[in-house]
């Protein structure tokens, strides 16, 4: 018996973290979930878009409009910077983050000064705005790559199923 060939790649693995990962977010208007992984293609992180531990998501709002504390934006915590405050208790020197939305310039400090040197994103929905230019400037001075992930599948279904398995 010859091994299976149609196995998915480290890329699609990994991005298959963070989708699922995504998944966790209650935010009614974007899901974004991001995947640390080391040299040795382990996990050491992970992590959604959402509050703060303490900031019950039923009393913060989740509004896109309006008086900006009166929004989602000045209390949700990114999948990048939950990912790397997540992370497993090592240093991130080295290591390589998939997320599904290329990362804001708020969490591209921090991929940075965290000492990641590769971002592997799936969407890139806000580029050419002033935050995905700050972004990727800083990426690029700091020497951090940057690629939109290469996948050969479009979706992955997963089953709960037992006898799927």
């Amino acid at each position: 018996m010859k091994k299976r060939q149609d196995y998915i790649s480290w890329d699609e693995y990994f991005m298959g973290v963070a989708l699922l990962s995504a998944k966790r977010s209650k935010d009614p208007a974007t899901q974004v979930g991001a995947c640390i992984v080391n040299d040795k293609n382990k996990i050491v992180g992970a992590g959604y878009n959402g509050f703060p531990i303490g900031c019950d998501d039923d009393e913060f709002p989740w509004d896109k409009q309006g008086d900006f504390l009166n929004t989602k934006y000045p209390y949700v915590c990114h999948a990048e910077l939950n990912a790397i405050l997540n992370n497993i208790g090592m240093d991130l020197k080295g290591c390589k983050i998939y997320t599904a939305l290329f990362p804001c310039n708020e969490c591209s400090k921090a991929i940075i000064q965290s000492g990641i040197t590769e971002v592997i994103y799936l969407s890139d929905k806000y580029s050419g705005t002033d935050v995905s230019k700050a972004a990727k400037l800083m990426l690029d001075k700091a020497g951090v790559k940057h690629r939109k992930v290469e996948a050969k599948i479009d979706e992955l279904l997963l089953s709960f199923n037992e006898a799927d398995v």
